[in-house]
């Protein structure tokens, strides 16, 4: 499975997880609901950055987004 993938699967399994919405995520993480919906939609190319601050967000390690 291609690594955006991966990242799209985990960040939404993590959101709803915390019973969160894209657009709750969207606040905790400091980006747009639009740009998570574009995330999880495979239309973003995140930077190392945003996926620091979703992971952040969600309370988990970076790697556990990719793995």
């Amino acid at each position: 499975m291609e690594i955006r993938q991966r990242l799209a699967n985990n960040m939404r399994k993590f959101r709803r997880e915390k019973g969160w919405s894209q657009e709750e995520l969207a606040h905790q993480a400091g980006v747009h609901r639009t740009y998570i919906s574009g995330v999880e939609r495979l239309v973003r190319n995140p930077t190392i950055t945003i996926v620091g601050r979703i992971a952040d967000a969600l309370g988990v390690p970076v790697g556990d987004l990719v793995d």
